[in-house]
């Protein structure tokens, strides 16, 4: 029976043992001295997990349905770690150049994903708990890993502060739904609240939303997110807007649908407000960025919130629509992020949007494909992004939520204004002086990514890459 729990853990368990033998070479063989190797060494173990991970079949539970291997868990486990890998090199020759490569920045996103990968796959609120902080530890000390700067440390502890508090109040959820559902497992929770939920638990469960919205940067519980992406170094926060928002994303998707599954009208609600007002204050707060990491961060609290609108749905089709809209949301901002990691004037990062004025000029094919890229995030059609709103609009209207769906709708079309100033700006902005325009150098890594980015948001609209049936049958798996 061990050996069987064992053998559905062994991935997890696998990239935490090459996270703790990189951990020691590192610390015992030179340390940053091999750090850029550790980045490619890393980034290569996290796709050949993704390649074992998606070759998985069946569904399978670990300690009495603790821990559940199933297609929704693997589905989320790709990404999380394809993304993780991805944003790794990207960041190597940045970090490097600017003297903050240490070796412990793979070993923490490493760390990181086998929070992520364990949360997915939670059963249980003490294992969801588990990889919940796990992720959490690791990012605290990535978003403050520029010692040297006092935004970067504003970073990481204004995070830990937050990040506590979030903690404290999923931790009181947890502590009422066991004491009310008399467990912890969500096979028990969803047994104990058949037949209608009682006033504790309901408390519990809105306590665990609480939680997870502050995770996944949804409003109200975004204030840290804005100041967390403008304070990190750049591929730090390349990393917090793709790979934690999945695994947040999954979670919350994993906790409602596993262990509250039959009070769907119980939490719909709430999901849905969480979405409205996430889209909306997303849409709004954007418009007077001048910071392209700010606008980011505001960006991303919009784009969780029309992930939740597929999650508000409560239907399978719903949770399919979310796994889509997170699959094509990440890929955009992979090629984002690598464009704001190259903006840079005499060595020097830029992250204000005004340094863009007329940069179509300078570098017409990067321009191109910026703009790509912030049509596909404003969702105008017939980019790859049309189609995950499209996706996650239709499972709301199709649940009955045609309020929501319009809502998203008008949302959607405010945030357009943020985006293609942007555009505005490459093509028919004023012409910069010499001090204020950005230098030409990229590297072959991130213009790889940029370009492969704005190329998928095109190509993708045949037939989404295949990912349509798969996460139609990870959804299926999940709500039955």
């Amino acid at each position: 029976m061990m050996s069987a729990d064992i053998q559905t853990l062994l991935p997890e368990l696998m990239l935490a043992l090459y996270a703790i033998a990189a951990l020691m070479a590192g610390a015992f063989m030179g340390k940053d001295r091999y750090a850029p190797l550790l980045v490619w060494v890393t980034g290569g173990v996290l796709v050949l997990m993704a390649v074992w991970v998606g070759s998985g079949t069946g569904a399978h539970s670990a300690f009495s349905g603790s821990f559940v291997d199933d297609r929704f868990a693997r589905f989320a486990k790709v990404m999380i770690l394809v993304s993780a890998a991805a944003v790794l090199v990207m960041s190597q020759d940045y970090m490097a150049r600017r003297g903050i490569l240490r070796f412990e920045y793979p070993v923490l996103i490493a760390l990181a994903s086998v929070g992520m990968m364990v949360m997915v796959s939670a059963g249980d609120l003490m294992v969801l708990y588990m990889g919940l902080e796990l992720q959490s530890l690791a990012l605290y000390v990535v978003a403050a890993l520029r010692r040297d700067s006092v935004k970067s440390t504003e970073a990481g502890l204004k995070y830990f502060v937050l990040g506590a508090l979030s903690s404290g109040l999923l931790l009181y959820g947890a502590s009422l739904t066991y004491g009310f559902a008399g467990t912890t497992l969500f096979s028990g929770i969803i047994a104990a609240a058949e037949g209608g939920v009682s006033l504790g638990l309901l408390f519990g469960l809105v306590f665990l939303i609480a939680g997870f919205a502050f995770k996944v940067s949804a409003a109200p519980f975004h204030m840290w997110t804005p100041d967390v992406y403008e304070g990190s170094p750049t591929p730090v926060t390349a990393f917090f807007a793709t790979a934690p928002k999945i695994a947040g994303m999954a979670l919350f998707a994993r906790v409602v649908h596993d262990a509250f599954g039959g009070v769907v009208s119980d939490w719909q609600q709430i999901v849905a407000f969480l979405s409205v007002i996430s889209m909306f204050l997303g849409a709004i707060a954007a418009i007077g960025q001048t910071n392209i990491k700010r606008l980011m961060a505001y960006s991303s609290i919009a784009h969780m919130g029309f992930a939740m609108m597929g999650l508000a749905a409560g239907t399978a089709f719903g949770v399919q629509a979310m796994l889509i809209y997170l699959a094509i949301y990440v890929t955009m901002n992979v090629g984002s992020f690598a464009f704001i990691m190259a903006m840079e004037r005499d060595g020097r990062p830029v992250v204000e949007i005004d340094a863009l004025r007329l940069y179509a000029r300078r570098e017409p094919l990067r321009a191109l494909a910026l703009l790509v890229l912030m049509f596909s995030l404003a969702g105008v059609p017939p980019l790859l992004g049309f189609f995950g709103k499209f996706y996650v609009l239709r499972a709301a209207y199709d649940a009955g939520l045609g309020w929501l769906a319009f809502a998203g709708v008008i949302a959607s079309v405010i945030g357009a204004f943020y985006y293609l100033r942007v555009v505005y700006l490459m093509y028919f902005g004023n012409e910069p002086d010499d001090r204020e325009a950005l230098d030409g150098a990229m590297s072959p890594v991130l213009w790889g990514m940029l370009m492969v980015s704005a190329l998928a948001m095109v190509i993708g609209v045949v037939n989404l890459f295949g990912i349509e049936p798969l996460a139609a049958a990870a959804a299926a798996t999940l709500v039955n």
